[in-house]
């Protein structure tokens, strides 16, 4: 990675962390491994997201469709986008009303593989977008020279009962429920990877027991744009983020960020 800064605005989009309470102890997460081929993050564990596309923002303005939703324009149609990418990468449909059944939620994900317009599926099926289930958790653009660099909106919900996931096969080549700490602790062991904002955001979600403590937090928390900085301390380079943000580790060496 140059870590040079890059002066292009980040390309829009959103991510969403999907949980369940576990009778484990910590709450499930829901990640996806990205194929190797993609030119972002290719191979490493994700959260499900991808871009905003203008389709999301003509859902944003559709009070038909939507209820529940921010003042901000782009908030909001980041929560449809992390909607649609994760029922397309994952197979979930989440914030649904009413929620589909598994052959609904089948034919709804075949048909956004074929570009069909989400707006429309919605409509015709007489569903809406629930946006007050996504809470907002936090909003990344590093401005590094790379391939690309993404604005991207991240918000937290719980997952719906009964979900059933499965991988796109396409930019995602499997998916699984598993800890924060599990994804941290092998990324450690070299038995996956892990791109440095996902690794700060598994750290701030292990701390927390259940999907409703994650989502208090998120709601005690004022979501700011965050644009990791390297930094020289005492001659190692390190990657930092602001401290106040609610992130228990703030800064990594540079040498041990890079995983893929």
């Amino acid at each position: 990675m140059d870590f040079e800064t890059n002066t292009n605005p980040g390309i829009p989009a959103a991510t969403l962390i999907l949980m369940r309470d576990s009778d484990a102890g910590a709450p499930d997460v829901l990640m996806v491994e990205r194929a190797r081929k993609m030119a972002f993050a290719g191979g490493a564990m994700v959260f499900p997201g991808g871009r905003i596309d203008p389709g999301d923002h003509a859902i944003a303005e559709n009070d038909a469709i939507v209820r529940g939703a921010p003042d901000d324009s782009l908030q909001t149609a980041a929560r449809i986008a992390a909607i649609r990418e994760t029922l397309e990468e994952t197979g979930i449909a989440v914030a649904f009303d009413p929620l589909p059944d598994h052959g609904a939620t089948v034919q709804l994900r075949e048909a956004l593989h074929e570009e069909s317009d989400f707006g429309a599926m919605l409509a015709s099926g007489g569903w809406q977008l629930d946006l007050d289930l996504l809470t907002p958790w936090a909003r990344w653009m590093p401005n590094f020279k790379q391939e690309r660099n993404f604005d991207t909106w991240f918000f937290v919900a719980r997952a719906p009962a009964l979900a059933k996931n499965k991988a796109d096969g396409g930019e995602s080549v499997s998916s699984r429920w598993t800890a924060a700490q599990q994804v941290i602790d092998e990324a450690e062991a070299g038995k996956c990877s892990i791109i440095f904002p996902t690794h700060r955001n598994l750290e701030r979600l292990a701390r927390l027991e259940s999907y409703e403590e994650t989502r208090v937090h998120a709601e005690a928390h004022a979501v700011k744009m965050i644009t990791p900085w390297v930094e020289d301390r005492d001659g190692e380079k390190f990657l930092c983020i602001p401290e106040d943000a609610g992130y228990p580790v703030t800064a990594e060496k540079v040498t041990r960020m890079i995983r893929g």
